[in-house]
């Protein structure tokens, strides 16, 4: 298996599959793919999880299924290519060291990863605290590529070290960081400060990836060139980590 990340400001990921060879992806990312490469459905992805799983992805907003390319007959070759200006780059997942990514940030993956739902502590708070701060988990073995948007900024958080952070701007973080959403404080902070009601608390230990562009906050700021009504930079952001709220940005978009 060969990966190739094409381009610059917005890349393209080309797999190149031995035959025999697979990957999983979630619906609808397929760019292009030579015309030897099968393609089916899946709840198990080598790494675990069946039913269940597929039932956790489709709370964070997924779908029950994934898609399998398997290249038959020959090397074959599929494409996935970035939505927005950004980054595509690999992560190693292995047991007992996953990563948190953003909504839509997971591209494909080896068979044995097994992408499923993140919430924060408590369920009750991952739903209704805030936005529905609600995120996709890479757990299992193997190669995972994730997309961030705009430019990259990381950070190493101490064990107990935390950082504030828009909901829209959460791109990755590893496993043994923990989350939570927090009321942005003051009455005059939240409705007349423009910044929305809620942030991240990201708590280390850990390394945390940060995106400068995230999709839903380039549209809130193109909503007033495109005509319609807005809901505010938070609600937009929502669209992001929480189904609800992405549902609504959809319907203005």
């Amino acid at each position: 298996m060969q990966a190739n990340v094409k381009g610059t400001t917005m890349p393209v990921l080309e797999m190149v599959l031995e035959p025999g060879e697979a990957i999983i992806s979630t619906h609808g990312d397929l760019s292009w793919m030579s015309a030897n490469m099968q393609l089916s459905q899946t709840t198990n992805t080598g790494g675990g999880g069946g039913i269940m799983a597929g039932l956790k992805r489709m709370a964070g907003g997924g779908g029950l299924f994934l898609t399998r390319y398997e290249a038959t007959g020959g090397p074959g070759m599929v494409s996935f290519a970035s939505k927005v200006p950004g980054r595509i780059f690999p992560v190693e997942v292995n047991p007992g060291h996953g990563y948190v990514v953003h909504r839509h940030g997971w591209v494909c993956g080896t068979p044995g990863i097994t992408p499923s739902v993140a919430l924060q502590q408590s369920f009750r708070g991952g739903l209704w605290g805030g936005e529905g701060f609600i995120l996709q988990k890479l757990e299992g073995q193997g190669q995972a590529w994730v997309e961030l948007s705009g430019e990259m900024t990381t950070y190493e958080l101490a064990a107990g070290q935390s950082l504030l952070v828009h909901p829209g701007h959460v791109g990755m973080f590893n496993d043994s960081v923990t989350f939570s959403v927090i009321r942005l404080p003051g009455i005059a902070n939240r409705y007349m400060g423009g910044d929305g009601h809620h942030l991240v608390s990201l708590t280390g230990p850990g390394t945390i990836w940060l995106q400068s562009m995230p999709l839903p906050v380039l549209a809130h700021a193109l909503s007033e060139y495109l005509g319609g009504n807005e809901s505010g930079r938070d609600a937009a952001a929502g669209g992001v980590v929480g189904g609800v709220l992405g549902n609504v940005l959809g319907r203005q978009v």
